[in-house]
C-alpha cells in the first residue's frame, strides 16, 4: 500500500500565493508519475497539473502560466506552487501518483485532499 499526504492548503486573497506538498510512502518500487487533481463544490474532479518521472509536465489550460508543479524524486514529494490565485481556483485538491510494482503492474493512489479556498 503506498500512502499520500498531501499539506500547505487554506485561504488566501486572490493575487496571492500558496505551496502545496505531497508526500509519498510505502510500499513504492517506482513512481512513475505524480500530479494534482482539483474538485469545486457540484463540479467533477479536473486535473490541475502531471509530472513524470522524467520530468515531463503538463497543466489544464486554466492554470497555465500560474502554477508550477515540481517533483523531488528522492523524496517522492510532490509540489504545486500556485500563483496570482483566483477565486476560481477555490476547490479540494487531491494527490495522486501512479505507482508500479518490481512486476509492473501499475495502481492509483489518492491523498485525502487538502481544501484551498480563494477569497476576492
Amino acid at each position: 500500500q503506498v500512502q499520500l499526504v498531501e499539506s500547505g492548503g487554506g485561504l488566501v486573497q486572490a493575487g496571492g500565493s500558496l505551496r502545496l506538498s505531497c508526500a509519498a510512502s510505502g510500499s513504492i518500487f517506482r513512481i512513475v508519475s505524480m500530479g494534482w487533481y482539483r474538485q469545486a463544490p457540484g463540479k467533477q474532479r479536473e486535473l490541475v497539473a502531471r509530472i513524470t518521472s522524467d520530468g515531463s509536465t503538463n497543466y489544464a489550460d486554466s492554470v497555465k502560466g500560474r502554477f508550477t508543479i515540481s517533483r523531488d524524486n528522492a523524496k517522492n514529494t510532490v509540489y504545486l506552487q500556485m500563483n496570482s490565485l483566483k477565486p476560481g481556483d477555490t476547490a479540494d485538491y487531491y494527490c495522486n501518483a501512479y505507482v508500479v510494482d518490481s512486476k509492473w503492474r501499475g495502481m492509483d493512489y489518492w491523498g485525502k485532499g487538502t481544501l484551498v479556498t480563494v477569497s476576492s
